[in-house]
């Protein structure tokens, strides 16, 4: 349903519990700024979403009467998690009081209500319905779960991604990979070399939040990543198996296992797409890889700009040239090549990342932006980069139609493609 007029604000008090405040209408973060958020980018909180309060921070709107921003001093801060295949436009507006300490590594989306129905902006970019809320039946999980570490009583990875990834964190992939279907998880390197100010599994004890993932303890050998993904290959809808994740550091300094990994499983079948999500360090690896047998990648980066990518990457032994390189050597074997693009209103969006977005699709022929929404504090991310007020962005729906305007065959998404995707875009497998 589409808003006729602006949405009120919402707020919560001490208890959590969440109010209207028919005083204020909501506004959007972008940057550092809050503004008016488009009545047309206001979309239902998609099932699955939920809503987050923020401590010692209020909330900002617009004056109902005096069309002035103001604090809401009713309570706390209020925000949404919008969950996988959409993209948040615009974060939670609030005024950071002195006592604040950073918020978890989670994204804030903007929040409102209109009509009994909570409102987000946020758009759709992925049709595939592989990680929607209610495609999940936790007793089929549990059932997968029990089958799945029976069949596999003594592979450490299988036992990882049933009693952290499945159980306890409630991963998608993983869950999806103990219900028979899609993509499958391969978590391999418990090592990194990239120090990312938002790493979700781990992060030093300096800083004053945590992980909310706790890293892979292992080094898995090839034997125990063949024995699970070669029947995945063979038996799953649209299968993918995919190294690199969430739980993990760097796959790519484990490139002589998935590389053995490959050439083996290639062995017992050709059904199916291998991709590896990576920060793309290792262009000479991903070469060695694409010649054994890998499909696509998936480079992460929160930005095309160096200077951003480094401020943020910290990296270790390795350029931003680096992860060009790796994206253009997949293409020049044929394969597809995406970038994980950390999504974050008034960064992304600026007339300079415009550019150098658009340079590095020159240079490497990208086939796909995974429009992912950033899991970081703003004020964190915003003083750590040193990025102060700039030049307003020009809206992340306008980046994204002057870029399908400009490149008309790059495909947006969320989500790895498997290889049928690969071949016909356009074709619906959200099923």
């Amino acid at each position: 349903m589409k808003l006729k007029k602006s949405p009120y604000l919402l707020y919560a008090d001490a208890k959590g519990l969440t109010y209207e405040d028919k005083s204020l209408y909501a506004l959007g973060r972008s940057g550092w700024d809050a503004g008016d958020v488009p009545l047309e980018e206001w979309i239902e909180l998609p099932d699955g979403g939920q809503l987050y309060t923020l401590p010692d921070r209020q909330g900002l709107g617009i004056d109902v009467k005096s069309g002035q921003i103001r604090v809401c001093e009713k309570g706390r801060a209020v925000a949404a998690f919008v969950p996988p295949a959409y993209t948040v436009l615009r974060l939670s507006p609030y005024v950071t009081l002195p006592e604040a300490t950073p918020l978890p590594l989670y994204c804030y989306s903007a929040v409102s209500w209109s009509g009994g129905k909570l409102y987000v902006p946020a758009t759709r970019i992925e049709q595939d319905i592989r990680q929607e809320a209610a495609g999940y039946d936790d007793e089929k999980i549990a059932r997968g779960i029990a089958l799945f570490t029976s069949l596999y009583p003594q592979n450490r990875l299988v036992k990882h991604l049933a009693e952290n990834c499945a159980a306890r964190y409630t991963c998608p992939a993983a869950r999806n990979f103990f219900l028979g279907r899609w993509e499958c998880p391969i978590p391999v390197s418990p090592a990194c070399n990239a120090n990312c100010l938002g790493c979700i599994s781990f992060i030093p004890a300096t800083e004053v939040f945590q992980s909310s993932h706790d890293r892979l303890s292992f080094k898995p050998t090839a034997a125990e990543i063949i024995e699970y993904t070669v029947p995945h290959l063979e038996t799953a809808p649209y299968p993918i198996i995919s190294f690199g994740q969430g739980c993990e550091g760097e796959p790519l300094l484990m490139w002589e296992t998935i590389r053995e990994a490959i050439l083996q499983i290639r062995k017992f079948t050709p059904k199916g797409s291998i991709n590896i999500n990576t920060n793309g360090s290792k262009p000479e690896a991903v070469n060695l890889l694409c010649q054994s047998g890998l499909n696509s990648i998936r480079v992460s980066m929160n930005s095309a700009q160096e200077r951003l990518y480094t401020a943020y990457y910290l990296p270790n032994n390795y350029k931003f040239q680096d992860i060009v390189e790796s994206l253009k050597i997949v293409r020049s074997h044929g394969g597809w090549a995406s970038i994980n693009y950390f999504v974050f209103p008034g960064v992304t969006d600026t007339a300079a990342e415009f550019q150098a977005l658009c340079d590095l699709i020159d240079y490497t022929g990208l086939s796909m932006i995974q429009w992912r929404n950033f899991n970081i504090d703003p004020d964190f991310y915003l003083h750590k980069l040193n990025i102060g007020d700039s030049d307003p962005g020009m809206g992340l729906l306008e980046m994204m139609n002057l870029l399908q305007e400009k490149y008309p065959d790059l495909k947006f998404g969320y989500f790895n493609p498997p290889k049928e995707r690969m071949a016909n875009y356009e074709m619906d497998f959200a099923h």
